[in-house]
């Protein structure tokens, strides 16, 4: 069910952000970002509530300024699957602006959000301003494709442990932040959430993380994964596309901006 309780207010904007570098965000001039935070209107969510949802047709974007965000689709036995995770940085939404087609995915706050919710209209009159916006973007779109194929490559035939490490690897790369004991990956994940990114079952995924907790490749806790040896974890994904070698920034991704106030905006 679509949120009711998102609440909108004054402008907020993080203090100084530090933009995952693979977001949209993150790949902007300056200038730019600043042009691009500043269109919308602000918006916030709770653990569970809803962006957008698949099949709706829908006329906005959302640029995500803070927070983590899951992409979910239904499955033929009514289920919803996890596609992807987003983060502050990203935005979500732009390919139903693009074609006017319905939206292919839901996605959802993992937990406490804030987002610009950007018309239409507003969202492409900024990308035919700002040309190194619109390639920003056709680079997120690019990515997500990439993302997909791969997703798609791997379930066809690699083996289980090879597709958790090149999915380690990627969170790691785009949203890990360096600490003392190794990359840590940010975002709250579950087992079975974790299972349907790699395309494998639950009790497969829990052996091969049970295997690489064992050799000491990560650390797990709840909802949390510590990629302690960057280069095992890449052996074990082997050659893979034309990614960068695992590294992760060692700023972490933007916290959420102090609430802006108790008006709420109706679902």
């Amino acid at each position: 069910m679509t949120s009711s309780a998102a609440r909108t207010g004054p402008a907020p904007r993080p203090a100084e952000p530090h933009w995952p570098a693979a977001s949209l965000l993150g790949t902007l001039s300056a200038k730019t970002r600043d042009q691009l935070i500043r269109l919308g209107r602000p918006v916030r969510y709770e653990g569970g509530e809803r962006l957008l949802r698949e099949g709706d047709h829908g006329s906005h974007v959302f640029l995500l300024l803070g927070g983590w965000f899951k992409v979910l689709a239904t499955t033929e036995d009514g289920r919803e699957a996890l596609l992807a995770v987003r983060s502050g940085g990203d935005i979500v939404g732009e390919l139903a602006c693009f074609d006017g087609q319905p939206r292919v995915a839901t996605v959802v706050a993992a937990g406490a959000g804030l987002a610009k919710r950007i018309t239409r209209q507003d969202f492409l009159a900024a990308l035919a301003r700002h040309e190194d916006a619109a390639q920003a973007v056709m680079g997120v779109v690019a990515g997500k494709l990439r993302w997909a194929t791969r997703r798609r490559q791997d379930f066809g035939g690699s083996a289980v442990s090879t597709r958790v490490a090149r999915v380690l690897g990627e969170l790691a790369r785009v949203y890990g932040s360096q600490c003392e004991a190794g990359i840590s990956i940010g975002v709250s994940l579950s087992q079975p959430e974790l299972a349907a990114l790699v395309g494998a079952s639950e009790p497969s995924v829990h052996r091969v993380l049970r295997s690489l907790r064992e050799d000491r490749v990560i650390e797990t806790g709840y909802r949390r994964i510590l990629v302690r040896d960057a280069s095992e974890l890449s052996r074990i994904a082997g050659a893979y596309g034309d990614g960068p070698p695992l590294m992760a920034s060692p700023r972490p991704a933007p916290a959420i901006p102090p609430p802006p106030g108790p008006s709420r905006r109706p679902s």
